[in-house]
């Protein structure tokens, strides 16, 4: 379903037509971040919290912040039942978000996501009616049951967050995000994702299964009244303002990034196409990616400086969906991560 066009939802520069530019939509909010609370306000307001609604998941739920921080998109792979659509839920809440869902499917057009021109019979002309990628964080519930022409609609606005239609521009919210989830056991009836649609994403985060501890601690909130249909359970009471959110991503472009951090990042990024067991290497925008995921996570550290910590703790999100294993590698049972591992200990890091 679509609904009718509005500027209201638009705030700011983006209620005019043209391209978003995303740096002018972030540079007002700085006071509002409180440098000294910074932190401690990132972990009491959202980590923290979402952290309680979706037990065992705090690796997740961290990659998915950091996403967040640094402007960027992030495709869920987990089999089914492992709180993927939950957690984007329990994420938009927590930071003051609109949030929206779309369950991809194989009848979903594209027009259906980004909306269409309708003709007025009162008016004699045609008027736009707005799709639901008009929001903060956009929930792509299965993205692989669509088939490829729906998913390309999704690039130009996961790109250049905008939208065109019938030649005319429409910029997306400044926070806009994508949160696409997929189930990585089940491929009948699903349209993989090709390879430009996945290097859009900043991370591909894969969400297993909880340990036993956290299983049962899920099974104690239920009991408590728990409810996953219902956010008025979540017990998410103090969320940050959209402000907020926009002030702790100017801090996060702040942070400093020496240059032999830059090299190292460099580096594994070019060796992962000389490794011979990878048919297709990682582009150079999956070292803007880990550069930009790598200062996310040093803010959400609490730190104004990148460690190539940092670097190692995202390669594997950042790099796993953009390089390709060669057949034999396949067959050998070898994995994307276990690759990217090896070439991590091969290069020296900087000290």
């Amino acid at each position: 379903m679509t609904e009718p066009e509005s500027d209201q939802h638009l705030s700011g520069s983006q209620a005019s037509e043209g391209s978003p530019d995303v740096s002018q939509a972030d540079a007002g909010p700085e006071a509002v971040l409180d440098e000294s609370r910074a932190i401690t306000e990132l972990e009491e307001a959202v980590l923290a919290p979402v952290g309680r609604v979706v037990r065992g998941q705090e690796r997740v739920i961290r990659q998915m912040v950091v996403t967040l921080l640094a402007r960027g998109h992030a495709l869920l792979e987990g089999v089914p039942g492992t709180a993927k659509t939950l957690a984007v839920r329990a994420l938009a809440q927590s930071l003051g978000l609109q949030f929206g869902r779309v369950q991809f499917t194989p009848d979903l057009m594209p027009t259906d996501l980004i909306g269409v021109s309708l003709l007025d019979a009162s008016r004699t002309s045609f008027e736009y009616r707005r799709g639901p990628i008009f929001t903060d964080l956009l929930l792509a519930d299965e993205i692989n049951r669509a088939p490829a022409k729906t998913q390309a609609a999704l690039l130009e606005a996961m790109e250049e967050r905008q939208v065109t239609v019938d030649g005319k521009s429409r910029p997306l919210p400044a926070a806009f995000a994508v949160f696409a989830t997929q189930n990585p056991v089940e491929h009948e009836g699903t349209y993989p994702l090709p390879e430009a649609q996945l290097d859009r994403f900043l991370m591909k985060i894969v969400v297993d299964y909880p340990d036993a501890e956290a299983e049962r601690e899920i099974l104690d909130r239920y009991a408590e009244g728990f409810r996953n249909d219902d956010l008025n359970t979540f017990g998410i009471t103090n969320p940050l303002s959209s402000e907020a959110v926009a002030a702790h991503r100017v801090a996060a472009d702040r942070v400093h990034v020496d240059e032999r951090i830059r090299q190292y990042i460099t580096d594994l990024v070019r060796a992962t196409r000389r490794a011979p067991s990878f048919v297709l290497g990682a582009s150079p925008r999956a070292g803007v990616a880990l550069f930009l995921a790598s200062r996310a996570e040093a803010h959400l550290s609490g730190r104004d400086y990148v460690t190539p910590d940092d670097v190692k703790r995202l390669a594997f999100p950042v790099l796993r969906h953009r390089v390709l294993l060669t057949a034999d590698a396949e067959v050998e049972g070898r994995t994307s991560d276990a690759e990217l591992s090896q070439l991590l200990e091969s290069l020296e890091a900087p000290r």
